[in-house]
């Protein structure tokens, strides 16, 4: 009897029914691991996983996501569900108790996290975290937009800003080797507008359940973000050697560099996306109340507002992806050039005014905005010194910021003339290619003898 051997089911020990169970598991976990597999291999190539550039861009779409809920939210309670004139009081309002103060406030985001060079993870953590628990709040007010629920939007506005400030900050820390600054935030940018792409969708099938759902749905994004802020390398903390660094300075004696005593072509670089920032913030909120009250040719009012800004967000990814195929280019010259072509078709959308143009002018403010930000950051790159490079970015972000915010309060208050939309938005742009000019004629390329003293942009 003790020879006789015992009987399996299989020969691997499990029975049919098991072997079933294990079958029908790998089936339905399939859809979700072979798209997160596929995610986490794009997002950790060419050494971004080894350096941790990988995780900054996951948190970073994690972010995207989030901010997407949010803003799905606020839409439909402050826009979408009241006629345009009192709309445009709720927006104005929004302006007023919101982005007002949050201009007083941007100055000092910068300084602030400045002094806390040991706590980058941790900055990331509480910007995510204070979100979910803001989401939350106003998820209680948001069907009836009562006025604590601005309060709450400058709370999570804040919240946000400060986590794009530290997240300028940390990505020259988590350079893969052979990787630029430029082409790194390319990386963080694009999967940040492609995570917003996909969380649009799903915040609008919540909301249509009801407008605090959009909320709920932020709140788990944030919390899942805050715990994957502590995931970043400890590296990210380090501060070794760094110093703070300032726009301008009045001590023609100081010995701590600045972003005007660095480089013009950095300042003029800096003041030239400063235009196209304002005129980004001037665009939203412009055409937003245009295209509501006289929508695209043959088109409803959803579907003008879903066009420009589709058109928009595609020129903005595309030239995010171009950015990283012109990094080694001179960045003050694509500064200039985009520039001017956006110049060329605010010009031509305010006298030939049409659908077609504003569509043509969203994509092209989009496409070059990107690439404009893209060459800053190279010229920070190379101009300023490693030891306050990322202090650097702080101010940058802060000022870009500030500049989005004035551009929205003139288009908030600008009357709805498409004729005189186009031609305040050629002003804008007009000065921003003014300092672009600029600075592309203070460049190394045209001042031979600065060459040598200045590193090519990787």
């Amino acid at each position: 009897m003790s020879s006789v051997a015992p009987v399996r089911s299989s020969d691997d020990g499990s029975g049919p029914a098991r072997r079933a169970g294990r079958a029908v598991g790998r089936a339905l976990h399939r859809p979700i691991t072979g798209p997160a597999k596929g995610i986490r291999r794009a997002t950790h190539a060419h050494g971004a996983g080894e350096s941790g550039l990988g995780k900054l861009i996951e948190l970073h779409a994690i972010n995207g996501a989030g901010d997407m809920m949010i803003t799905v939210a606020l839409a439909s309670t402050v826009f979408f569900s009241v006629p345009t004139d009192e709309a445009r009081g709720r927006v104005a309002l929004y302006l007023a108790i919101t982005m007002a103060p949050f201009t007083v406030l941007a100055p000092v985001i910068g300084p602030l996290l400045d002094r806390l060079p040991h706590g980058r993870r941790a900055s990331m953590a509480a910007a995510m975290l204070a979100r979910a628990v803001l989401a939350l709040l106003m998820s209680a007010v948001v069907a009836t937009g009562g006025l604590q629920l601005y309060p709450e939007a400058l709370g999570v506005l804040v919240a946000s800003k400060s986590y794009g400030v530290v997240r300028s900050a940390v990505v020259p820390r988590l350079l893969p080797p052979k990787f630029s600054l430029v082409k790194a935030n390319s990386r963080v940018t694009l999967a940040g507008l492609l995570a917003t792409g996909a969380a649009a969708p799903v915040a609008a099938g919540l909301n249509s359940i009801g407008p605090q759902w959009p909320l709920y749905g932020a709140c788990v994004i944030f919390l899942g973000g805050a715990f994957a802020a502590f995931t970043l390398p400890h590296k990210v903390d380090e501060a070794k050697g760094e110093r703070r660094a300032r726009l301008s300075t009045h001590e023609a004696h100081s010995k701590r560099p600045g972003l005007r005593t660095v480089s013009r072509s950095v300042l003029c670089g800096l003041l030239a996306n400063a235009a196209m920032r304002g005129l980004s913030g001037f665009l939203i909120f412009f055409l937003a109340f245009l295209l509501r009250e006289h929508p695209l040719a043959g088109q409803s009012a959803a579907v003008s507002l879903g066009i420009v800004g589709v058109s928009a967000g595609v020129g903005n990814a595309c030239g995010t992806a171009v950015g990283a195929w012109l990094r080694a280019r001179a960045p003050e010259v694509i500064v200039a050039s985009v520039l001017c072509v956006t110049l060329g078709v605010a010009v031509l959308a305010a006298v030939f005014y049409s659908g077609v143009f504003v569509a043509v002018l969203a994509a092209t403010a989009g496409f070059c905005q990107a690439l404009a930000k893209l060459s800053l950051d190279a010229m920070i790159q190379r101009d300023v010194p490693e030891a306050v490079r990322t202090s650097a970015f702080a101010r940058s972000e802060t000022l870009l910021q500030v500049a989005w915010v004035l551009g929205g309060a003139i288009g908030i208050v600008l009357p709805l003339n498409g004729v005189l939309g186009m031609s305040v938005a050629a002003a804008i742009v007009a000065l921003g290619a003014t300092m672009g000019i600029r600075g592309a004629l203070s460049s190394p390329r045209h001042h031979p003898q600065q060459r040598a003293s200045r590193p090519r942009v990787a």
